[in-house]
């Protein structure tokens, strides 16, 4: 096992004229699990692909250990990596696909046997090592990638993608799966995603990228309940953070009709700017019984049982405003939710509202509890 040190690690393609991984610093502890994430484009899998080898690192460095690999070949690496296409071999059963690098490596055949049984045992593959992957379904087949890495018994794991071919109900169960056994082998895990539900519940620690820059690296929790931006607050959590912009103002921010109650340190901190950004998560919101709060004219309602989301725009505005403005969600815990088509009022405690600044993007508030 070992560490993982991106430094100033930097990839321009060529042709391009800005960097894919724009001067990445990041430091990935011995046998964490961290996870890469963010939009198509963000710079997650070419990051990877430098880790591993297939890409050049133009500038900076990136070490394993105490090793700096940056220029060496991906064989000379110690790593193993699991791709979201699977990669195995077609005409090859499933042992002969899993021990197949060990074979080239020159590995003894009683030791490549007994290591891909021990991999198999683990992965609950032990009834299906002689049958080719076409005899297998999309999660079997992930298995057996993810066997091919563990027999190899590297520092590091390097997972791109890996569920994107699978189904909705088998990614749920596969990624606890993946996160058990990583937990298990205690392999230092670098695990590529732009599912953001995926990063949350997999990772130790959650890097967010947008445009080849790292904008924030946290635990999920931390992520959720203190995004350093804009990009972060509206990325992490699903349904997003309602990000509403409204006119700072004595006391607070008008948004729309209602005022919400903003600390004089927080407004302090926008430096006289007036038009701030306000982020509100859904589950915050409670219908209100005394007429305060933001008013929202209801679109839709999904009933989920004991929980319904209202989706809708502030209250006031005409339907051309209607058609562009942005769309407020809240989940109530109601087994009665208003009708499509109410209108509402919603009770916000200022202690759980977020204030970010419109000129930087960046979160000026302090959420209650949070140093």
């Amino acid at each position: 096992m070992a560490t993982v040190s991106f430094k100033d690690a930097t990839r321009v393609y060529p042709g391009a004229d800005k960097s894919a991984v724009d001067k990445l610093n990041l430091e990935i502890g011995d046998g964490e699990f961290m996870v890469l994430v963010g939009p198509s484009g963000c710079g997650k899998s070419t990051s990877l692909r430098m880790l591993a080898g297939l890409e050049e690192v133009n500038a900076g460095s990136i070490h394993i250990g105490e090793r700096d690999v940056t220029d060496l070949p991906p064989k000379d690496r110690d790593i193993a990596m699991v791709f979201q296409n699977y990669a195995l071999y077609p005409h090859m059963t499933v042992g002969d696909n899993m021990g197949f690098a060990l074979k080239m490596q020159n590995v003894p055949k009683a030791e490549r046997q007994q290591r891909v049984m021990e991999a198999a045992k683990l992965l609950g593959l032990e009834d299906f090592l002689n049958r080719k992957p076409k005899a297998l379904s999309g999660g079997q087949r992930q298995r057996v990638a993810m066997g091919r890495a563990i027999v190899r018994q590297p520092q590091v794991f390097l997972m791109d993608e890996p569920l994107s071919n699978l189904d909705a109900k088998l990614r749920v169960s596969t990624r606890t799966q993946i996160a058990a056994l990583q937990s298990r082998l205690g392999v230092t895990t670098v695990y590529v995603t732009h599912d953001q539900v995926e990063a949350m519940t997999m990772g130790d620690r959650v890097a967010v990228m947008k445009d080849g820059v790292l904008q924030q690296v946290d635990s999920p929790l931390a992520l959720y309940d203190t995004p350093k931006n804009l990009f972060v607050a509206g990325f992490i959590g699903s349904p997003a953070m309602n990000l509403i912009e409204g006119k700072a103002t004595d006391g607070g921010v008008m948004v729309g009709d209602y005022l919400v109650p903003i600390s004089r340190d927080t407004l302090a901190k926008a430096g006289g700017e007036t038009d701030l950004t306000v982020g509100i998560r859904p589950e915050v919101f409670e219908l209100s019984e005394g007429g305060d709060g933001i008013g929202l004219d209801v679109a839709v309602v999904e009933e989920l049982g004991a929980d319904a989301y209202l989706y809708g725009t502030l209250s006031g505005l005409n339907e051309d405003q209607r058609i562009t403005a942005q769309q407020i969600v809240a989940r109530i815990s109601s087994r009665r939710p208003p009708s499509r088509g109410a209108q509402v009022r919603l009770a916000v405690d200022p202690q759980h509202v977020h204030v970010f600044s419109n000129k930087t993007g960046d979160r000026i508030s302090t959420p209650a509890g949070v140093a």
